[in-house]
This record gives structure tokens, C-alpha cells and sequence, in this order.
């Protein structure tokens, strides 16, 4: 399974962590009397306010569904500074547009740092366009929590100590689905649909743990590039009856579009990334002009989820996120699994700084959560590989499969980690929102 491994730290990390261990958490994160707020020596944050900043792409063919992740992440943060904020400190958000074009999250990643002086980035999105800003964040200093990605470049401890992923990485998952695969369609032959980047590499890698033997073809598409055809055709004439895709949303719709051009109908198994139901449903009328007008082409597609989504609605903590929603964020549209996806990570970023302490620092923040990161639980499935040797995400995902604007499972919870470790099913429950909708996590130590 994973490795849940604690390391004694430096005499400077030992101090930090004495020092917040002195006082005490309150409420979402109430500062005991007295405090001077000292963490105010690094950029973005004061007495009465910490500020952080993401990347998403607001425009472009990628900002269906992703543009909206940071308004349901504003969306909580506002409710939190409703309730006193953290430690007595508001969360300031600044989230800019970067298109998905990694010259563009550059020039905004460094906007955000030099001139808006983010205390952290918490959220930033996609494989090629947070790679392209790694080693800025980290050779100046600045939390990389979180990126909204599947990307294994998150979890570098070494490398880069700034940067933690969140959501399960693609080998992961790709090991669980292939895992799934090998177990339930044995004589399958199957093909591969990949981003051309380390999200498709990834998810590759992992499939081809179980199913190497199984695979007859395996196509790449450059973002981007909204011709696919020749990649669908050349799948349908390898013979595959299967087809795995790691790929955004936009490129479900067009592979859908296409193999229905081409009276090619095999079984479709979809990252959860780029699997969402509702969203896939919009952009097949939008892309066919109308002539589809529903997500109905995606039933019986498989994929995988790791947290509830807006249609469980008897679920604790989607009643949470349309609380939230409904309170700081109803006049921006529905509330969708894409903001649910917002607001859980701004939740996480709630716990990681209520661990850091009433005087939070940015060393301080990383240091928490390679303590306590790995013990943190919110509304995902499965626990986080936090540890000062581990800086990834999520342990793993269910299979299930797409019906209506829902899902049924396929398969149990199930949790894994990279290379040739066993995938185990996980059998704790998941976690239940505080009453107020607000974690109360202690400062480490």
C-alpha cells in the first residue's frame, strides 16, 4: 500500500513546530491573545489576512468545467472568513487566466508571485502548464499546494520540497482501471487515447502494470489539437474493442463525436478527469451543432471516483459544498462536480493552514503537512501519502459506471501507490463534515 513514513527534522523545523505547538486553536483558527502575528516576515500574509493565488484556464479549449474549480474554491474560502477565517486571518484568493498555454501560466505564475505576493499557490491546474512554472514556485520559496493534476512531478520531495499533489496521481489510477480490466474484460483488446504529456504517460504507465500484454494500440493527441480523427481511425483499425482514454473533457466529447462518425463502438473506460457527465453532455451539443443534446452517449462508459459528486445528494458533504454554494456562490451558476472539486481543495488548504499554527511561515506550512498531511481526512474516499518522503495526493480510486448524470460502482474503494505496490481494497470509512462545515485541525508538533 503506501508508505506512511515520519522522519525527525532539522533543529530549525523542530523549533518552528515548538513554536506553534505553544498555542492554542480556536473556532476555524482564532489566534490566542496576545499574538503579534509574527509570520508576517514572509510575503502574502499579515495579522489579519494571508493571501494565496492560483492558475486556472479561464478561456481556451481548456476552460470548459476547469474554470470553474476556483469559484467553488472562492466559494468556501469566503464562507470560512465568514466564520473568522483562519487563526483570525482572512484568505485573500487571486486566481488568474492562463488559457492552458504554459507561456501564459509563466507570465501569470509570476504575476502572482512578484507582484501580488502570494503567501502560497494552492490549486493550480494542468500537467504541461504547472510544469512549466515548478522550478520558479520552488527556487523562490513559495508552497506549491496541491496542483490540479494527476501529474507524479507533484510528488519530487527532493527536487522540489515546495510542491504536494492532491488528487490521485494517473499511474495510480491507471494501475487501478487496468487492474479492473485485466480481472473483468481478460480477452479485451485494447487501446490507448492519451494526452501527448505526462498526464497520458502516466496513466499509461500504470495500465500497462496489468494489461501490457492486452494493448494493440496506443494514440496521443497534442492539447490543442481538436483533430482526432486519425488517432480514432488508427485505434479502430488496430481491432481495439476497449479503449482507455486519460484525456480533458473536451476530447471525450470529440472522441465520442468522432467514433460515432466512424460507426466504431467500442468499450470506453475515461479518467475521472475527463469523465464528468454533465459537462461532456455540453460540450458534445456544442461541438455537434446540436445534433447531440445530451451526455446519453456516455452511458455504460466506465471510470473512477474518489470523492462524492454533485448528484449524490443524500451525501453529508455535497449537502455541505450546496450550503457553501448556495451561501457565497449561487449567482455564479449550478453548483458541479468541478466547483465540489474547488471547494475540496480549498478545505484541505484550511486544515494545512490551521496545522501550521497561529504564525504561520511558508517552511512552516510545508513542514505541517509532511507531519500531519497523511492523517488529514475531508470528503475524499481514500487518504492522503503526505509524509516528509511523500509528496502525493490521494492512494487510489473505485471503478464505476456512467449512467445519466450519475454513476453505479464497479468496484470498491481500492488503494494503491506507485510502482509495484499491491492494490488492497480500503475498508475505513469516509469522513464526515464538521457540523459547521469547518475543520479543526491542531497545530503540528
Amino acid at each position: 500500500m503506501t508508505k506512511w513514513v515520519r522522519r525527525r527534522r532539522t533543529a530549525l523545523v523542530a523549533a518552528v513546530a515548538a513554536a506553534t505547538v505553544l498555542a492554542s486553536a480556536c473556532g476555524a483558527g482564532g489566534r490566542s491573545e496576545g499574538d503579534s502575528g509574527g509570520g508576517a516576515a514572509d510575503p502574502g500574509i499579515t495579522e489579519d489576512s494571508v493571501k494565496v493565488g492560483a492558475h486556472f484556464p479561464l478561456t481556451g479549449v481548456a476552460a470548459p468545467g476547469y474554470s470553474a474549480i476556483p469559484t467553488g474554491a472562492k466559494a468556501y474560502f469566503d464562507y470560512v472568513n465568514a466564520n473568522g477565517g483562519v487563526h483570525g486571518r482572512t484568505i485573500e484568493y487571486v486566481y488568474r487566466d492562463d488559457a492552458y498555454n504554459p507561456t501564459n501560466t509563466s507570465q501569470v505564475v509570476n504575476e502572482l508571485v512578484l507582484q501580488d505576493e502570494i503567501f502560497a499557490m494552492v490549486g493550480g491546474l494542468g500537467t504541461p502548464t504547472h510544469s512549466a512554472v515548478l522550478d520558479f514556485l520552488n527556487s523562490n520559496g513559495v508552497p506549491d499546494l496541491f496542483v490540479s493534476s494527476g501529474s507524479l512531478l507533484w510528488d519530487q520531495p527532493e527536487q522540489n520540497p515546495m510542491t504536494f499533489g492532491w488528487q490521485p496521481d494517473y499511474e495510480v489510477e491507471g494501475k487501478i482501471i487496468g487492474k479492473y480490466v485485466k480481472e473483468n474484460f481478460p480477452e479485451a483488446k485494447v487501446g490507448l487515447f492519451l494526452q501527448d504529456d505526462d498526464f497520458g504517460r502516466d496513466g499509461e504507465k500504470g495500465a500497462r502494470a496489468y494489461i501490457d500484454d492486452q494493448i494493440v494500440a496506443a494514440e496521443r493527441y497534442a492539447p490543442g489539437n481538436t483533430d482526432i480523427g486519425p488517432q480514432i481511425a488508427a485505434l479502430q483499425a488496430a481491432g481495439a474493442d476497449l479503449v482507455i482514454g486519460f484525456n480533458v473533457p473536451s476530447y471525450t466529447a470529440l472522441s465520442q463525436l468522432t467514433a460515432l462518425r466512424l460507426n466504431y463502438q467500442p468499450q470506453w473506460i475515461y479518467s475521472n478527469v475527463g469523465s464528468d457527465p454533465a459537462l461532456v453532455g455540453a460540450l458534445l451539443g456544442r461541438f455537434s451543432e446540436g445534433k447531440v443534446t445530451d451526455s446519453s452517449m456516455l452511458d455504460g462508459a466506465i471510470t473512477t471516483e474518489y470523492m462524492p459528486g454533485v448528484d449524490e445528494s443524500d451525501d453529508p458533504w455535497t449537502q455541505l459544498w450546496r450550503k457553501v454554494w448556495d451561501a457565497h456562490g449561487g449567482e455564479e451558476g449550478e453548483l458541479s462536480n468541478y466547483r465540489i472539486y474547488g471547494m475540496a481543495q480549498a478545505y484541505t488548504f484550511v486544515q494545512a493552514l490551521q496545522a501550521a499554527g497561529p504564525d504561520p511561515t511558508r517552511q512552516g506550512l510545508v513542514d505541517a503537512l509532511e507531519q500531519v498531511g497523511g492523517e488529514l481526512r475531508g470528503p475524499a474516499f481514500v487518504p492522503f501519502r503526505y509524509s516528509a518522503d511523500s509528496h502525493a495526493g490521494m492512494s487510489g480510486v473505485k471503478v464505476v459506471r456512467i449512467k445519466g448524470n450519475g454513476s453505479e460502482d464497479l468496484s470498491p474503494v481500492q488503494v494503491t501507490d506507485n510502482g509495484d505496490a499491491e492494490i488492497t481494497e480500503y475498508t475505513e470509512e469516509q469522513a464526515t463534515p464538521p457540523a459547521n462545515g469547518i475543520p479543526d485541525v491542531q497545530p503540528a508538533g
